[in-house]
């Protein structure tokens, strides 16, 4: 899990690393300069592929996790708006394998982050929506503010969810509200299970090792560089090298195979979610190819 720990902050100091806006790596700079380069081909040059700036807009902080204000592909302006981030990071503590909470009263603040990791707002839910640990781990709290008030009163945009998988390879940024941190790297590969202590995530999106996520980055949206969408939401990482424990996830292949990556990182893909929100920005489990566990 990535929600504070004991610790972390001075972890993080003595390491060396930088708290702030905008925190990048070398490796992620050269891949952004190479996926931003002209194609050409030998019948006429081709518009340049520039990759979307990525900042804090949108982004929140929570108590203990961060998150995002999240827009769906089909969701409208006049909707209650939506705030995404882990299952594990419920005010009401962490689901249990197999439990699925749906509409439950909630009055959750979020602190609503501008470009520049600026708190711009304080946004309140009036209830989760879904939250579970099953599967994936993920929880959607519905606000009691649209999209379009949020836009006139604090001229932000809510981050749009991708509905397609994610690619390998790609070049992906966890941004981070609870502390105000980017973090650069690529899209490594795929994991059929990831299981940590009494939970088990399908088809998990494991970073590069540049994605060096603490506590308290749990929840953080993963955007595409190159569609500036969100693809997945981070919520773990191999701390000590353990095989298969809280804060110590390990990889299951197909064959029952296990592998332990120690100091890598992961999140839950999220195009799944898309398939289960429907008019108005309600979830309905019932929709044709929605996947997320049921209650």
């Amino acid at each position: 899990m990535r929600r504070p720990l004991v610790g972390a902050l001075a972890t993080l100091l003595l390491a060396g690393a930088t708290v702030g806006v905008g925190t990048t790596s070398a490796f992620a700079t050269s891949q952004e300069k190479a996926d931003s380069r002209t194609a050409v081909t030998a019948a006429a040059p081709q518009a340049e592929v520039k990759p979307k700036a990525v900042d804090f807009a949108g982004t929140v902080a929570l108590s203990n996790c961060s998150g995002s204000l999240i827009r769906m592909p089909g969701s409208a302006d006049n909707d209650p708006a939506l705030v995404m981030t882990n299952g594990h990071c419920l005010e009401s503590g962490m689901p249990g394998p197999g439990e699925v909470l749906t509409d439950k009263p909630s009055s959750r603040t979020f602190s609503l982050l501008n470009s520049t990791a600026g708190k711009v707002a304080t946004l309140r839910a009036t209830k989760l929506s879904y939250g579970t640990m099953t599967d994936t781990d993920v929880a959607l709290y519905e606000l009691n503010t649209t999209y379009a008030q949020i836009k006139q009163r604090y001229n932000i945009n809510a981050l749009a969810l991708s509905g397609d998988h994610p690619t390998a390879g790609t070049a992906i940024k966890v941004v981070s509200g609870y502390w105000k941190r980017i973090y650069s790297c690529n899209a490594d590969a795929f994991v059929y299970r990831l299981k940590e202590g009494e939970w088990t995530w399908k088809d998990s999106l494991r970073y590069t090792s540049a994605c060096n996520t603490i506590g308290g980055t749990s929840g953080s949206p993963v955007i595409d560089v190159n569609s500036g969408k969100v693809v997945a939401i981070n919520n773990t990482g191999n701390e000590s090298g353990e095989r298969c424990t809280v804060n110590n996830p390990c990889e299951v292949d197909e064959r029952g195979q296990v592998t332990v990556r120690k100091g890598i990182n992961y999140a839950q893909q999220t195009f799944q979610i898309a398939q289960c929100v429907g008019t108005g920005n309600k979830i309905d489990l019932g929709r044709p190819g929605c996947t997320l566990p049921k209650p």
